[in-house]
């Protein structure tokens, strides 16, 4: 065999190449990965995740301890006690220390967040779908029911029942295994603190879901006519099945981009009834009571505003750099 002869043979056998295609997954993390604010609003989103679960072991005093020093009170950056501790951030008008509320803040803020977006966009999910798939009396119903709830003036109503709700947390019987719960994940002192806590997450997950439940019965409508599910109809698949199987996993493209916005909505309106009065009140630290009395005292410590303010403002920016990533990563029409 000629040199000329295993040239063209190896020329044959390269463009014979069979190139293995890459996975939803894949091609998706690599479209995200290109965009790199939503990255790096990650890995930030990430940090600040890990430090408040480990703010047992990270924060240097007790979420409550007060420094009883007589130069406590507003005490600046770099601190010291008589004992030795140091307060990296300062302290707050009681002396207690703001970089260990900081830490047990961002773990309330963030979990509520987090909880009320999952629920929000499975209870959107469940109600867009079975409006979507069924149409005819079910559509009908559903849809009415969420255009009344789309007319009530939703922050309007969130004041009013945060204020009644958390007046006497009482009111609502949450069951004891979920206040353990909420109360364990949350560090939370006691159950009365636990109680407040669910009654800020029933509000706002009680009107969180009517943006999702849109958009997945406008994605329902159009996947239900589609070829596959018409063929499992044909073949007798109920319909249950067909919603669990071939429905839902194809919306859920903009239901994750959705849900990013959502958690930026949540993170965002708990933080403003905080900051209001009407959310998780002391002694319970979250971003936005600490932000509101941060204002308070703005005259007495300048900086304490702009300590509590800037992770906020990271957060809030992280959620929305990170719903662009993703629906830039989740759209089928971007070229590779």
């Amino acid at each position: 065999m000629t040199a000329t002869t295993l040239k063209a043979n190896s020329g044959a056998s390269k463009e014979g190449l069979i190139v293995q295609p890459e996975s939803q997954s894949t091609l998706v993390w690599r479209r995200f990965r290109k965009h790199r604010l939503a990255v790096i609003s990650g890995v930030l989103l990430l940090i600040i995740l890990v430090a408040s679960l480990l703010a047992p072991i990270i924060a240097p005093f007790g979420r409550d301890d007060i420094d009883i020093s007589a130069a406590s009170r507003f005490a600046p950056a770099l601190s010291r006690t008589p004992e030795g501790g140091l307060h990296l951030l300062g302290t707050d008008h009681l002396g207690r220390d703001v970089f260990t509320r900081l830490l047990y803040g961002a773990r309330v803020t963030l979990i509520v967040a987090v909880l009320v977006a999952v629920f929000s966009t499975a209870i959107g999910m469940v109600i867009g779908a079975l409006a979507g798939y069924y149409r005819g009396f079910v559509d009908t119903l559903l849809m009415r029911f969420l255009d009344f709830m789309s007319s009530i003036p939703s922050f309007t109503v969130l004041l009013i029942l945060t204020s009644i709700l958390i007046t006497d947390p009482n009111l609502l019987p949450f069951p004891r295994i979920w206040l353990d719960t909420l109360r364990a994940t949350m560090l939370l002192r006691d159950t009365q603190e636990a109680r407040t806590v669910a009654v800020i997450l029933l509000v706002l997950i009680g009107f969180g879901w009517i943006g999702s439940a849109r958009l997945m019965r406008g994605m329902v409508l159009s996947i239900r006519e589609t070829l596959y599910v018409e063929a499992s109809r044909s073949l007798g698949v109920n319909s249950l099945r067909i919603i669990v199987q071939h429905v839902v996993p194809n919306a859920m493209a903009p239901i994750i981009v959705s849900f990013t916005q959502d958690l930026a909505a949540a993170f965002a309106t708990e933080t403003v009834l905080s900051f209001l009065g009407y959310g998780v009140q002391e002694p319970t630290a979250t971003w936005g009571n600490m932000m509101k009395l941060a204002e308070e005292y703005i005259f007495e410590q300048r900086l304490l505003p702009v300590i509590v303010g800037v992770p906020i403002l990271i957060c809030s920016l992280a959620f929305n750099f990170i719903g662009d990533g993703l629906r830039d990563a989740l759209d089928p029409r971007l070229k590779l």
